[in-house]
């Protein structure tokens, strides 16, 4: 199949990045960091309400419902039907009331209903006697592979094991019903039951009372080894045989007797009868509720899928919550508004305003106030600190002092006081520091202050470093002078009070206003501005723009990670370009000839970016441990590039349905789809869950499709009137990371065709096709055949009509005046002048024969016996008769009739070539040969003789007309005259005529025809 597109950019995102697999939640975050995602019922996404939730091998949600089983593939929610079996025979849930579902390792179904059990695998459904009319209420598979079964119908409730197709029914259990099932990681079985957690197995049966209205429902492993339980006010461990409170609940969230859930990374989440979500990780609990974006404050059942994504079921509908590549603290962690200056500090603690100093140290955040506030109680507050309350700009220094640069003053922390500097208040963008300790100071309206290690100020107004315009500052370590980034645009160096060089737009750099400057570890100064980032080095300037494969052009800072790595803080998102993509950019010096590589991370991907940098600085800063701190609208984002969330599971691929002019087909075996199908529509999915709507498909239609097709994230093939044939479609797809599955699936179908598509009715079409044309063929020749013979016809009148007018005008009066002319002659004496008069007689006697003769050819034209061949003999023996050449001539094929005006110009054509063979080729052999052929008629002559000259034989001999007018003659009757010649080489002549045009018609069909014709 080749390389996919997508595939080698994300094999360089693994390779290029410490990447772990999307398998779990990160347990240091709150609910309200991960990704959360919902369906609500009151859109349509279900009917009934979701009872429980369970994921099959081949990547599907099932959801389980009061009205029936959903299956659901992330996007798409259908209503699932067991299909009829191989007998015809229709097939039924028990209920359709599903209340627990259960996926087992072989990739069978468990369905547990309120009027017993099912299990569906390869097609065949299974109900099981023993558990009929019951409701089933837990189920758990046990490693042994066994599947153990809770169930009940009050006040009876039953406790099954199904082992090999067996039901055993425990005859010990007397609770009026099972809540909960769990093994634990020593293979103890634990039930759940009104009066308490029950150790089943191994051993005899022992109840560790806990009695509680609802039942203990919840049982997971504890760290210690142990078992954790819901109870009513929280989380209890079972200790040396009691129970102890292990996670206490608030008042607000009493009624913890629900489902618990271990997710992978040990993190517990229960779920609560009206208070919402409970999540519990590092000993630290928070709840995620209506309130926050949850559907509904009564939660119904949690699940873990493959990929580690947790599904919460509400009264209200179904949520997701999965990692997120950029993590956000906002209000959930205490964080009430936008994040402007960020400063990472070497002690691991961010520093960052949010409308006044805030301190994020493992999690915990802490607000420097003047005086109490109304932040949420999570929120460490120190008062009367001193800290300015609007702060501009942070900084730290040589020395590890953090600066906090505000209206009211500019300052360093000394412990939490503030200790306040000679420099002025007011709107201060970035500061920075010369290798001398001195720190510099830009004003937004002042210019740009020098503050010695002495606390002595010195002023430079914008006018006297540059433009007049403000700017930020950056000191340069390695020639100690400072580079400055004006708003309007541009970068100047300034060293010793002067401006040592400048440079714009015009001599390449990035255009619009300059919002960082950041020098890196080969001293190369990076400038981000509205309208790209520029690379300064070596007096030499290189920009990247969305033109070279940015999503966007305005760049609003850079960092480098620990790798190397380059990552831009854009208003369209958070961009990463490797290493080696920027080595090879570099190196070309900006003119790579190809788009850069970049990896985007979006709004989807947690990247909340503003649509504008402020005047706050700096943007971003990088922590000891290689995280990305940086502030946006919403909070205070991280971005750690060693740990980036890696799905690296491909999606299974299913081709769900295919429907062939709005009526549905399976795809269970090869489907026979009916004929003169015009709209064919092929619906597939992708069973990565993590992001559904990034799942990209590509697909292909062998033997009509040249190629893939990218269909992006369309979960839909569409083709039009397919040729009926057999058909092969294949599709495979992608997940959010980029990962293919490119085996995918497929799908084998035909298209029957129509009475008047199949081949014997296309032989039978072509064969009356060819039978029409070659009946048009044969009536057309005849067409062709009866206007020349018309043509013909005419000529023989024509004629016939001249000799009849010699003969009884001409000839007459010749003979009339012979008469008369005798007449003189006698009366004339004898002497020289009656002889002259009387050899003018016989003369004029042999003209009126010759007369007489040519009458009669006109009128015969040879009709008497129309023998070509006896015509040709005569006339070559009489010839022979008086040269010493030889003759002789070959007849081939039976002699058949032809039309009397044909054969007399085919006979005065021989006339002339054998004439000019005897009288001028000196020849001592000549042949004629006349060939009756079936489709030809062919008249050759050849002789031995001396042959003609090439002119000659084009141009003819000077008033001579003979081989002019052989080949006028053969034109006239349609056929072909060639000759060949050369001197001392003989002479050969050639006529050929089509045999429709030389031989009388004759057969019925013409006979039809003519008919027709009338």
């Amino acid at each position: 199949m080749g390389d996919m597109p997508g595939t080698r950019t994300m094999l360089a995102v693994v390779a290029l990045t410490a990447v772990r697999c999307a398998f779990a939640l990160n347990p240091d975050l709150d609910v309200s960091q991960y990704a959360h995602a919902s369906w609500r019922y009151r859109d349509g996404f279900a009917r009934g309400g979701i009872q429980d939730m369970a994921q099959t091998p081949d990547g599907y949600l099932w959801l389980g419902t009061r009205l029936g089983l959903l299956r659901f593939d992330g996007v798409r929610a259908v209503a699932w039907e067991p299909p009829a079996d191989q007998s015809g025979k229709a097939q039924a849930l028990p209920s359709s009331y599903i209340s627990k579902l259960l996926a087992a390792r072989d990739g069978t179904l468990w369905i547990g209903t309120r009027g017993g059990l099912a299990s569906w695998k390869d097609g065949k459904l299974t109900q099981y006697a023993e558990l009929a009319a019951l409701q089933v209420e837990v189920m758990l598979e046990d490693r042994e592979g066994s599947l153990w079964v809770g169930a009940y119908d009050l006040p009876i409730g039953k406790l099954c094991e199904i082992a090999k197709s067996s039901v055993r029914c425990d005859p010990e259990f007397h609770e009026s019903s099972p809540f909960g099932l769990h093994e634990d990681r020593k293979g103890n079985l634990w039930v759940g039951s009104e009066k308490g957690l029950w150790r089943w197995e191994p051993g005899p049966p022992k109840l560790f009372d806990l009695p509680q209205s609802g039942g203990v429902q919840g049982i997971v492993d504890a760290d210690d080894g142990g078992v954790l339980v819901s109870a009513t006010d929280g989380i209890k461990r079972l200790v040396d045989g009691k129970f102890e409170m292990a996670f206490p609940l608030p008042p607000a969230l009493r009624g913890l007797e629900r489902q618990i859930l271990r997710d992978r990374d040990g993190a517990l989440w229960a779920a609560t009868n009206g208070g919402g979500l409970v999540h519990i990780h590092r000993g630290k609990l928070d709840v995620f509720s209506r309130s926050d974006g949850l559907t509904g404050d009564h939660v119904d059942n949690l699940f873990e899928d493959r990929e580690g994504s947790i599904w919460v079921s509400t009264s209200n509908g179904l949520d997701r919550f999965r990692e997120l590549p950029v993590v956000t603290y906002s209000a959930g962690q205490g964080i009430s508004g936008a994040a402007g200056a960020v400063l990472a500090a070497r002690d691991g603690r961010v520093w960052f305003s949010s409308g006044g100093l805030h301190r994020l140290n493992h999690g915990e955040v802490t607000a420097y106030r003047q005086h109490g506030t109304t932040e949420p109680s999570k929120v460490r507050e120190i008062h009367g600190s001193g800290v300015p309350e609007h702060i501009a700009s942070l900084f730290r220094d040589s020395r590890g002092r953090i600066w906090v640069a505000g209206l009211e003053g500019v300052g360093y922390l000394e412990g939490d006081r503030f200790v306040r500097s000679a420099a002025p208040g007011g709107q201060i963008s970035t500061l920075t520091e010369d290798p001398a300790g001195n720190l510099w100071i830009p004003y937004t309206d002042r210019g740009l202050f020098h503050l010695s290690p002495d606390n002595e100020v010195q002023q430079f107004p914008w006018s006297s470093v540059g433009p007049n315009d403000p700017a930020i500052p950056l000191a340069d370590p390695a020639s100690g002078g400072l580079w400055l980034g004006f708003r309007k645009g541009g970068v100047s160096y300034f060293r010793d009070g002067q401006v040592r060089a400048s440079y714009s737009a015009a001599g390449g750099l990035a255009r619009g206003q300059v919002n960082q400057l950041r020098l890196d570890r080969q001293g190369a100064l990076w400038i981000a501005t509205d309208g790209g980032l520029s690379r300064l080095k070596d007096n030499r300037v290189v920009t990247l723009t969305s033109k070279d494969g940015l999503p966007c052009d305005s760049v609003q800072w850079s960092m480098e990670d620990d790798a190397q790595s380059l990552w831009l803080g854009m208003p369209c998102g958070l961009a990463r370009v490797a290493r080696s993509e920027l080595d090879a950019w570099a190196t070309a010096d900006g003119k790579l000839g190809r788009m850069i590589q970049t990896t985007v991370f979006d709004d989807s991907d947690g990247a909340r970016m503003p649509g504008a940098v402020g005047g706050q600085g700096p943007h971003v800063d990088k922590s000891p441990d290689g995280k990305l701190w940086f502030g946006t609208n919403e909070g205070l984002d991280v971005v750690d590039p060693r740990h980036l969330p890696f799905n690296n599971l491909p999606p299974p691929v299913q081709i769900e349905q295919i429907k062939a002019d709005g009526k549905i087909f399976g795809t269970a075996s090869v489907q026979r789809l009916p004929a003169l199908v015009r709209e064919l529509e092929i619906d597939y999915t992708a069973l990565s869950l993590v992001a559904p709507e990034k799942n990209r498909f590509k697909y292909r239609l062998e033997g009509h499709d040249p190629d893939w097709i990218d269909a992006g994230t369309r979960r839909q093939a569409f083709y039009n009137d397919l040729a009926p044939r057999s058909y092969r479609f294949r599709v495979i797809a992608s997940n959010n990371s980029g990962v293919w599955n490119e085996t995918g699936d497929t799908l084998e179908f035909s298209i029957a065709p129509a009475y008047y598509q199949t081949r014997w009715f296309q032989a039978v079409c072509g064969l009356a096709g060819l039978a029409l044309l070659w009946g048009l063929y044969r009536f057309r020749l005849y067409q062709l055949s009866r206007e020349f013979n018309i043509s013909l016809e005419a000529r023989v009148s024509e004629r016939t009509r001249l000799a009849r007018d010699l003969h009884d005008t001409l000839l007459q009066s010749f003979q009339g005046l012979m008469l008369r002319w005798q007449v003189v002659d006698d009366q004339i004496p004898p002497g020289k002048l009656k002889e002259q008069f009387e050899q003018t007689l016989e003369r004029a006697d042999q003209a009126i024969a010759e007369g007489r003769t040519a009458v009669y050819d006109l009128r015969s034209s040879a009709t008497i016996t129309n023998e070509l061949a006896e015509a040709v003999q005569t006339l070559g023996n009489e010839l022979a008769a008086e040269n010493p050449a030889v003759f002789r001539l070959t007849v081939e094929g039976p002699s058949r009739e032809l039309h009397p005006i044909i054969r007399d110009e085919i006979y005065r054509i021989a006339i002339e070539a054998l004439r000019n063979a005897f009288h001028h080729a000196n020849a001592q052999h000549i042949e004629a040969e006349l060939a009756y052929g079936e489709r030809v008629f062919r008249l050759r002559i050849r002789d031995d003789g001396k042959g003609i000259p090439s002119g000659m034989l084009e141009q003819g001999r000077a008033g001579h007309y003979g081989l002019a007018g052989m080949r006028e003659r053969a034109q006239r009757i349609g056929g072909k005259l060639e000759i060949w010649s050369g001197a001392g080489t003989g002479t050969e002549i050639e006529l050929t005529l089509a045999a429709r045009l030389a031989y009388k018609p004759a057969g019925a069909l013409f006979r039809f025809f003519q008919r027709k014709a009338g």
